[in-house]
């Protein structure tokens, strides 16, 4: 997969969202769909339908990855 599209990245928060409640007060995001949520947000922004992999902070990089190896596994 060379680029993420909008749709997999809106279920990829999702994923994590339902992995690790929101926190606090403020209500905030586990680590993994704030670092998605970036990338999210630029893409509103801009337009975009989908993103290289290759522009998301490592982070980010890594929630996907991590999120892709288990829906792999459903």
């Amino acid at each position: 997969m060379l680029y993420l599209t909008i749709q997999e990245l809106v279920a990829a928060i999702s994923y994590w969202r339902g992995q690790s409640l929101a926190k606090g007060d403020e209500l905030r995001l586990c680590a993994e769909a704030a670092a998605l949520s970036k990338s999210y947000a630029l893409m509103i922004v801009q337009g975009s339908q989908r993103i290289p992999l290759d522009v998301l902070e490592e982070n980010a990089r890594t929630a996907i990855q991590q999120y892709l190896k288990s829906t792999q596994n459903l």
